[in-house]
């Protein structure tokens, strides 16, 4: 009987998927693309959301029973040290996320006490960031249940309830015969608009490409919808998880690409391009909607509940991808002192360190002169990272099939092992494009030398790799002299 209440379905496992992908940080980045925007999503949706979750459903169902997540998969495929590199840059994506969705959360106050300017000054953007998530991890510590109710209020309050009143408003906004702002893009973006013989100038449905600079928002795109794989355990607790998980994922992706899609052609259509920026862009669109039909007290409300949703997914974040770390330490991957928990049972050494790397990377938005800039640099390191974790599972998957044909999996990519080789190799392939496309600095914004950027692009990902690869060969010579130690002593 308990079995059976463990079930879950098609649509739960759906709206759960969905609940961890959708966040409305990232339409003012779709919205800059104006109508690329369709190739944009539909590149994330079809070569990167669907193969992720196939695969990660997967390697979830055949190691359901181990836990470790994406740690377990990767070491079984290959060995302890990629296992811990896989797992390492999951959760160091994350601690580079953390200040982007604060900073956007900061951009909400800012709007909600009715100073819109703050959004963009950094040093209020950094210290709040840095405020807000020492909080965030003094409440995770204190282990209280209330942190699940934030979370799902967070989401349906924070992130459901204002996607749909930006979308309602939008189609009000077109109805009453407004100006349709993506109808007048500037001249001098021609990654996103056509101009013709009579100097005519007409939005574009596929991006102009010049450069790989003109598509370096592909790997911003790309991280919204990032973190299928967190939900893909959750396959084995279907009825017939081999019909039931590819359609919840395909439901999950519709779900995904109709509000991303809705909720940014809103602030293209309503929002003029020159007033489109990263950091505040979806609130621009708010007030202006909000102020055209005489209600501008709605802004500050708007401004409130969309920085509550945003500090509820960082709460429902900061102790999750940490203890996959903490599993990793218990495994000997990383030293004794990792281990520690606090009365609540909550990895207390670890929280700290990833605060400490928080607020260094949060004092970005202090020393940066543009806050979009620093916002979209952020978030090119978050998804290089997240990339490579991508592509260890996907070669994770395939190998596998070989290494262990017989291991139990309550769900099999269709195919065969040419089905997998076809799935995984399509979302490697549009993995590793992406990845490389995250080093070149997005023409559309003010980077100032782009050498510089992509030096910092290009050094933070190595460091950040080189990290987890110098910790797993310290714990392995330490675990080789203990064992000499006590061979030694017989």
């Amino acid at each position: 009987m308990g079995k059976t209440n463990k079930k879950l379905s098609t649509w739960q496992l759906a709206l759960m998927t969905a609940a961890a992908i959708i966040s409305l940080r990232g339409l003012p980045m779709m919205a800059q693309e104006e109508l690329t925007m369709f190739f944009y999503i539909l590149f994330a949706t079809v070569l990167f959301l669907i193969p992720a979750a196939l695969v990660g459903a997967e390697l979830g169902s055949a190691f359901a029973d181990k836990g470790g997540g994406v740690y377990t998969w990767v070491k079984e495929a290959f060995n302890r040290p990629l296992g811990f590199t896989a797992i390492f840059l999951q959760w160091i994506q994350n601690v580079v996320w953390y200040p982007t969705v604060l900073g956007f959360a900061g951009a909400g106050i800012a709007y909600m006490i009715g100073k819109p300017a703050l959004a963009q000054n950094g040093v209020f953007v950094g210290l709040f960031a840095i405020a807000m998530y020492w909080f965030a991890t003094w409440i995770t510590l204190k282990g209280t249940s209330a942190v699940s109710k934030i979370t799902s209020q967070g989401f349906l309050l924070g992130t459901v309830l204002p996607g749909i009143v930006i979308i309602v408003l939008a189609i009000i906004w077109i109805v009453g015969k407004n100006p349709i702002a993506f109808e007048h893009i500037p001249t001098n973006v021609p990654q996103v608009a056509n101009i013709d013989i009579a100097h005519h100038v007409h939005p574009r449905f596929f991006p102009h490409m010049t450069g790989m600079s003109d598509i370096a928002f592909l790997a911003g795109i790309l991280l919204l919808f990032a973190g299928v794989e967190v939900h893909a355990v959750h396959a084995p607790e279907l009825n017939n998880p081999q019909k039931q998980f590819p359609a919840a994922m395909f439901l999950a992706a519709l779900i995904s690409f109709g509000l991303f899609t809705l909720g940014a052609l809103a602030v293209a259509v309503v929002t003029p391009y020159d007033q489109i920026n990263l950091q505040d862009g979806l609130f621009v669109t708010f007030r202006q909607l909000f102020d055209h039909y005489h209600i501008g007290w709605m802004t500050n409300i708007m401004g409130f509940l969309v920085a509550f949703g945003a500090l509820a997914g960082v709460m429902s974040w900061i102790s999750g991808p940490s203890r996959g770390l903490l599993w990793t330490a218990h495994d000997g991957e990383l030293p004794d002192f990792m281990k520690k928990t606090n009365r609540n049972g909550i990895q207390i050494n670890i929280l700290i360190i990833q605060g400490c790397i928080v607020t260094i990377l949060s004092s970005l938005y202090i020393v940066m002169s543009d806050v979009s800039v620093a916002f979209f640099l952020l978030s090119a390191l978050t998804i290089g990272l997240y990339l490579i974790m991508y592509m260890l599972m996907y070669a994770a998957g395939i190998k596998l099939r070989y290494s262990q044909p017989d291991l139990n999996r309550s769900y099999r990519v269709p195919g065969g092992n040419t089905g997998m080789w076809l799935i995984a190799g399509i979302g490697f392939l549009a993995v590793l494009f992406s990845f490389a496309v995250t080093f070149f600095p997005p023409s559309q914004l003010p980077v100032g030398s782009p050498a510089f950027y992509t030096g910092l692009v290009i050094t933070g990902t190595v460091v950040f790799l080189a990290i987890p690869l110098i910790i797993s060969s310290v714990m392995e010579k330490k675990r080789k002299r203990q064992k000499t130690g006590k061979m030694s002593k017989i």
